[in-house]
């Protein structure tokens, strides 16, 4: 593995006139050298891939997945990946940016990160590959301000598609339970305060509840207390800087708002099960 100099690498889609959405269609008979495309990276967008033919390898966030056609994946711009390989592959892919996705989806996709990659079944493949060609086809049109609201309003019905695969897969939002709202209400505060808010206590504040009120749902609905998310979710952050910038074990445990290092070495050991140092070395040429 090699590791990337500075800040983890963004890769943006399309060009400065293709208005925030992308959408194309690839197709590879044979494994390249993959270079730059091997190395890990974040999108500057919403991203999602249409497995249509062949398989694809990918590692998402430190999580191998090997996928086979036909299949959904759907990526997070927080979200770290790499392609580990493919073969005679098949893809449409396509992104969008948070101007141009709506509101409602992009509530859901961040209720739904991470999100492991789906098979859809025939006749919902047969939709996407309807809505996937349309939308290719007015995206190769003259990009006036029309066609661009076209291209946006065809886009959002075709991740409105998506997100209903992903949805269909899980508890249908109205029998959700209290533990089940309560959990997902504390993974979106996670996700937007885990470098400065460390104690259980913190987001049960946050979400006016009591911490043990807080936990006992938390732990109904996850199998862990959540401490251990709190934990988890910043340790993964900190695998992430390890793994893909050239900062000091102390600057990136000040980044994630530890300035004991000590401390965090040993909380880092605890979870990872290796210290930051050893995490480093082994991840990198």
């Amino acid at each position: 593995m090699r590791k990337n100099t500075g800040s983890i690498p963004v890769n943006k889609f399309g060009d400065d006139n293709d208005a925030g959405i992308t959408i194309e269609k690839i197709a590879l008979d044979h494994l390249p050298p993959l270079g730059e495309w091997e190395q890990p990276e974040r999108h500057d967008r919403h991203s999602f891939f249409l497995v249509q033919e062949g398989s694809v390898t990918l590692e998402i966030d430190f999580q191998r997945y090997d996928i086979q056609s036909p299949a959904i994946i759907y990526m997070h711009p927080d979200q770290v990946h790499r392609i580990i390989g493919f073969k005679s592959v098949t893809v449409i892919a396509w992104a969008i940016d948070n101007d141009n996705l709506n509101p409602g989806y992009l509530k859901l996709l961040e209720d739904m990160t991470p999100a492991a990659p789906l098979q859809p079944d025939e006749n919902t493949l047969a939709l996407l590959l309807e809505t996937t060609s349309l939308c290719i086809k007015i995206a190769s049109r003259k990009k006036d301000a029309l066609w661009k609201a076209l291209l946006k309003d065809s886009s959002n019905l075709l991740i409105g598609i998506v997100v209903s695969l992903y949805l269909a897969t899980s508890e249908a939002a109205d029998t959700l339970s209290r533990a089940d709202v309560i959990t997902k209400a504390f993974r979106e505060a996670l996700s937007h305060n885990f470098i400065h808010l460390k104690h259980p206590s913190d987001y049960a504040e946050k979400l006016n509840l009591s911490a043990p009120y807080l936990n006992e749902c938390v732990k109904s609905a996850t199998g862990f207390p959540v401490s251990y998310h709190i934990q988890h979710r910043v340790i993964l952050e900190a695998k992430r800087l390890l793994y893909h910038s050239d900062e000091s074990l102390k600057e990136i445990a000040a980044v994630l708002g530890y300035d004991d290092y000590p401390y965090f070495s040993r909380l880092f050991t605890k979870v990872a099960g290796v210290s930051p140092a050893t995490f480093r070395s082994k991840n990198h040429d």
